[in-house]
């Protein structure tokens, strides 16, 4: 007896429907085609145990199994459930009626219990796209899977639950989720927030601005100056996320196996913070078989690159192109995917070897060779992305004893989400630009015209503090954004002025 199941097979963040069918005839062996890998060859053990777990035999017959279609690598153990209902199907232990309208996925153990499964939100995403009624997956991914809306998903525990539902012995109900509550829940609650922080004022305003104009930021100052716990803070004061990016945030993190079992949807703007060892593969991604790196991760919030010179420099030279594309492309041999990769990028450094260089109190031990030799770690085209460098210097016990409130995570992510506005209509007719820090040169001479004072002020700058002509752009970015914050549609020289302050790399003789 012919049978036909279905499962998917994920691609980057997107899912590929997967026929399988099952053809039980006479004779005694077993074939597995469709291009499976070991994993998915190795189901047959699992299957024929969980099988005798539900009373059942395997056929004593021949089984033929295909997966279709044939030129897509069939990977991982996600498709024992779908395998399972086949071949008991085609057995004639499982009425096939309802079976071709569902996609099913779960890994199987051998007692028959379903296991959770990378990659469910992109599946349920693809089989509401394809007409199917609904999916079937492991309980522990039904939530993910119930984000999706116009379909029936099914969380199941073991095998023999699936079966009693196509057999109609048990009524089970589909799992739902009330998206619109998970946002007014989440959406805006961080354990951590702004007011934390004592002091640092100049530095509040520099992230301020840099989320405001998804602008990237390098922190520099000695230990203990505060700069991780401020960049820990920024994802808390950037806009919250739309469906759409929640969507897709989440949809990277399924396929990365990020999602557990009590989250539904990402809500939150994630931010990840790799370790100065970390691998080229697992910063942008790839391996044998592609995974997101964290780059990917970070989309739609926030990198954060502690102790940027320890980063090797390979590492830091693969994130030129996505900090340009916002998207990273995997290739291999066999298949080419692409990874979404709009993150805003928040490094940290110390200024020198020691640590203590400008420290107000402390003696730096470094030459300026040696500080030139640090500093040349990273190279001028990653500098080049990095609109602002601020300088972090330690907070004096005054300010950490004051018991005065601070301003608080949501009020400044009110003012940057009124800026995020002014830009949303500024750059409404072009496709890919959301934000000023992604102006090309023909957008910044239309939107940055500067007044005569502005222009005179940002002459002058340049020449006595020998600002860059890269420093140049970005200053003029920056000051549409500080204009923005300030719902000005004119920039001014006050504008500049701040900006001008947030290139401190780009000075003469900075390192000494």
């Amino acid at each position: 007896m012919l049978v036909r199941t279905f499962a998917s097979a994920v691609t980057g963040i997107d899912a590929v429907t997967v026929t399988i069918e099952v053809n039980v005839s006479r004779g005694i062996r077993f074939f597995l085609v469709g291009l499976p890998d070991v994993a998915v060859k190795e189901s047959q053990q699992r299957i024929e145990s969980s099988l005798r777990c539900l009373g059942f035999r395997w056929p004593g017959q021949q089984v033929l199994i295909n997966m279709a279609p044939a030129d897509i690598r069939k990977e991982g153990s996600s498709y024992d459930l779908p395998l399972a209902v086949g071949i008991l199907a085609a057995d004639e232990k499982i009425a096939p009626g309802e079976i071709e309208s569902y996609i099913m996925m779960g890994e199987l153990s051998l007692d028959g219990t379903l296991q959770p499964v990378k990659g469910v939100l992109p599946i349920a995403l693809s089989a509401r796209e394809e007409g199917f009624k609904g999916v079937i997956v492991p309980v522990k991914n039904a939530r993910e899977a119930a984000v999706v809306s116009g379909l029936d998903v099914y969380g199941m525990e073991k095998l023999g639950d699936v079966l009693d539902f196509f057999n109609g012995l048990r009524q089970f109900e589909p799992v739902k989720v009330d998206i619109d509550s998970l946002f007014r829940e989440e959406a805006n609650r961080y354990d951590i927030d702004f007011s934390d922080v004592r002091g640092q004022e100049n530095v509040k305003r520099a992230l301020e601005v840099a989320a405001a104009g998804h602008h990237n930021l390098l922190m520099i100052g000695p230990p203990g100056a505060g700069k991780t716990m401020l960049a820990k803070r920024v994802a808390s004061i950037m806009p919250p996320l739309t469906l759409e990016e929640a969507l897709e945030t989440t949809k990277i993190h399924s396929v990365a196996g990020k999602i557990d079992d009590h989250t539904a949807l990402m809500t939150r703007r994630p931010f990840r913070s790799p370790h100065h060892t970390i691998s080229d593969v697992a910063l942008v991604g790839g391996g044998t078989v592609p995974q997101p790196g964290e780059i990917s991760l970070g989309h739609n919030g926030v990198l954060f690159l502690d102790e940027l010179p320890e980063f090797k420099r390979t590492v830091l030279e693969v994130m030129r192109q996505p900090l340009e594309d916002r998207i990273i492309t995997i290739s291999r041999a066999r298949s080419t995917c692409d990874y979404p990769a709009s993150f805003m990028l928040i490094a940290s450094m110390n200024p020198c070897p020691c640590g203590y260089y400008n420290h107000p109190e402390r003696e730096c031990m470094c030459n300026a060779g040696m500080r030139q030799k640090y500093l040349n770690r990273i190279s001028g085209p990653l500098l080049d992305r990095i609109d602002i460098h601020i300088e972090v210097v330690p907070v004096k016990y005054d300010k950490l004893a004051d018991n005065l409130s601070s301003e608080r995570s949501s009020v400044v992510r009110e003012r940057v989400v009124r800026a995020r506005e002014i830009q949303a209509k500024r750059f409404a007719s072009v496709k890919g630009i959301y934000a000023n820090a992604q102006m090309t040169a023909s957008m910044q001479r239309k939107y940055c015209r500067l007044d005569e004072a502005g222009g005179k002020l940002l002459r002058t700058a340049m020449n006595i503090r020998g600002l860059s002509a890269r420093a140049y752009d970005r200053i003029l970015k920056l000051a549409r954004t500080i204009a923005d914050l300030a719902e000005s549609e004119n920039i001014s020289a006050e504008h500049i002025s701040e900006a001008i302050n947030y290139r401190n790399l780009d000075r003469e003789g900075w390192a000494g």
